[in-house]
């Protein structure tokens, strides 16, 4: 869910169109990563919803940096005195930057949700819920306490509670919702 969302936000802020197909194969090399890092003594990867932050407020969209970018972790992984020099860096002033992309993140979600068409009151339902699903176990996070397990796994996750509860209401509302309201609306004519 979380590397769809980014796929997504990358789409609209590089203005390319990003369909099933792409989505797939970034899912596919997202799961490539995944498997290929612990080969290598890392852990598995995902991807970042930072990375959709800096590239919105850079504006800098070439895979030539990010390439560029990967040459200088590789580096600074393979030298550890560079890898001590920029951990140098102030907490105060790593805070700032998070705060700047962590706002850049949520302003891209915004700038989604604006094009969802929110003047339908099922889309406003739809979005409100899975917002407040979303918040629960940030909020509360002994709310699901009572759930099963696998419940607990699912819903204790704000993006996969948030993610879960979007996707039924938008089957609900506008996929078997569509079927009844036209049958209502031929039968009242």
């Amino acid at each position: 869910t979380e590397s769809s969302a980014g796929m997504l936000a990358l789409g609209e802020i590089c203005d390319r169109r990003t369909d099933g197909r792409t989505i797939t194969r970034g899912l596919r090399t997202d799961g490539i990563a995944t498997l290929l890092g612990p080969v290598f003594g890392g852990f598995p990867t995902s991807a970042f919803a930072q990375n959709v932050g800096v590239v919105s407020l850079t504006r800098v969209r070439s895979r030539y940096v990010v390439a560029a970018a990967g040459g200088a972790l590789l580096i600074l992984g393979a030298f550890p005195v560079l890898g001590a020099v920029v951990s140098l860096v102030p907490m105060p002033v790593l805070g700032g930057a998070g705060i700047v992309l962590f706002g850049s993140i949520a302003v891209s979600g915004i700038r989604t949700l604006s094009e969802a068409g929110l003047d339908d009151s099922s889309n406003i339902i739809l979005v409100a819920v899975a917002l407040g699903a979303g918040i629960i176990p940030l909020a509360a996070p002994t709310f699901y306490a009572g759930f099963p397990a696998w419940a607990q796994t699912v819903l204790g996750s704000g993006i996969s509670a948030g993610a879960l509860v979007a996707v039924v209401l938008n089957l609900f509302f506008h996929h078997l919702g569509t079927h009844s309201r036209t049958a209502v609306a031929l039968k009242s004519s």
